[in-house]
């Protein structure tokens, strides 16, 4: 079955090549505003004969490990906080609440004057799209746990630090490998949006780049290298993380 889905995937992918070549050798946009994808792999190929493509992805990678990194221990502590103190949930909780309706891209300006023009801006912006969504599934999934093992870990003498890494979080990792999914989503998309915006190394200063030369090809590869990463991260890494755990808990 898994081998059928493959297939089907490919040959739906090679099918919109295949149209989009057709659409392109039929001359309905000029090639300077719709180029032919053997025009993006050229571009794309110079891209990476010039070390500009690789150093991009690096840069861009670099830069959501780390935000993401710290979205996840921040939301994972902060949920936690929200669902086991009734205080912080009704005031914090709150606001999470409100924040996590407030684009990525919309802390940009934020990040330009706290941190100017530096990597630090762009990390942040990463780490703040992405931390709410973690925080959220965190709560959620920490409220779910039955009452009664959190009871019976605390008869056999679990507390404090200990009910945390040995109850509460393997108990609500279910829930929490969802809002690491949608964290890394938000990040992406924060770090290529800010990349975008302040125009300096990374993919989205390639994607921006393309665009001031006005070279359509290179802003549609850049695009298809943004997307083809963020299937690989999904799939690669999230996807079997989530097979692995839903498992083990038996939900599948």
């Amino acid at each position: 079955m898994a081998k059928n889905y493959t297939f089907h995937r490919i040959a739906f992918y090679i099918g919109i090549v295949a149209v989009w070549q057709i659409i392109a050798m039929l001359g309905v946009w000029p090639e300077n505003i719709f180029p032919s994808p053997y025009e993006v792999a050229e571009d794309l190929a110079y891209g990476a004969a010039d070390g500009s493509l690789l150093y991009g992805i690096a840069t861009s990678v670099w830069r959501l490990s780390i935000g993401l990194a710290i979205a996840i221990g921040g939301g994972i502590v902060l949920g936690i906080f929200m669902a086991r103190v009734e205080v912080i949930n009704q005031t914090v909780g709150s606001l999470v609440l409100g924040l996590q309706s407030i684009p990525s891209i919309a802390w940009v300006p934020l990040a330009i004057l706290w941190f100017g023009l530096t990597d630090g801006g762009i990390v942040f912006v990463t780490a703040i799209g992405a931390i709410f969504a973690v925080t959220i599934n965190t709560y959620t999934g920490v409220k779910n746990i039955n009452p009664h093992f959190i009871e019976a870990a605390r008869n056999m003498g679990a507390k404090g630090s200990q009910l945390i890494t040995s109850v509460l979080i393997p108990a609500a990792f279910p829930y929490m490998i969802s809002g690491f999914k949608q964290g890394w989503a938000f990040a992406w998309r924060g770090v290529i949006g800010a990349e975008i915006l302040f125009s300096f190394l990374g993919l989205g200063f390639l994607l921006n780049t393309g665009r001031s030369l006005n070279d359509v090809s290179q802003v549609i590869g850049i695009m298809i290298v943004i997307m083809g990463i963020g299937l690989a991260v999904d799939g690669v890494i999230f996807k079997r993380l989530e097979n692995k755990v839903m498992s083990r808990w038996g939900l599948r």
